[in-house]
C-alpha cells in the first residue's frame, strides 16, 4: 500500500494510485496515476491493468491490486474482468463522497457480490488515514474523479 501512496503523489489533484503485486514472483508488476484529466476512464486501477497487460502477461489469478482508495464501479468491474482475484484499498467510496469527491454510490463489495467471480477478495482500510490526508488534502475546487 505505501508503494500505492507513493505513485499517488504523483498526481496530488487526483491521488488515486495503484500498483500491482504478482505474490508468486514477490514483486510489483505495474503501477498507474489517475489520468482522467485527459481520458475520463484511465482511472489508477486501469492505467495499472493495462500496464501489465502490455507486456502480454497472463497470471492474473496470483495478483493483488493495490489502492489508495475503493475502486469505482468501472474500476471494480474491470479487475473482476480481467481476474484479479485480491483488491486491497485505503479510503472508502463513502469517505470519498464525505471529502466531496464524485462518486457513483455504489461499493465494491456491491460489484463483486453480483459478478461472475463473488471469490474475489477485497480488504479495506488499509493505511486509511494516510490515504484519506491524500483525498483531504488534495486541491479543493479541482475536478475531482
Amino acid at each position: 500500500m505505501r508503494r500505492a501512496i507513493g505513485v499517488s503523489k504523483t498526481n496530488p489533484r487526483h491521488p488515486f494510485g495503484a500498483v500491482i503485486f504478482d505474490r508468486v514472483a514477490g514483486d510489483v508488476v505495474a503501477h498507474g496515476i489517475n489520468q482522467s484529466g485527459s481520458n475520463p476512464v484511465l482511472h489508477g486501477e486501469i492505467d495499472a491493468t493495462n500496464s501489465y497487460a502490455a507486456f502480454g502477461a497472463a497470471k492474473w489469478q496470483r495478483l493483488v491490486l493495490y489502492t489508495t482508495a475503493e475502486p469505482c464501479p468501472m474500476c471494480m468491474s474491470a479487475i473482476l474482468w480481467a481476474g484479479i482475484t485480491t483488491v486491497v484499498y485505503g479510503t472508502s467510496i463513502p469517505t470519498l463522497v464525505q471529502f466531496g469527491w464524485n462518486q457513483i454510490d455504489i461499493r465494491a463489495g456491491e460489484i463483486v457480490a453480483k459478478s461472475h467471480r463473488p471469490e474475489c477478495e477485497l480488504v479495506g482500510g488499509i493505511l486509511e488515514r494516510e490515504c484519506d490526508m491524500l483525498f483531504r488534502s488534495s486541491l479543493r475546487g479541482a475536478d475531482k474523479k
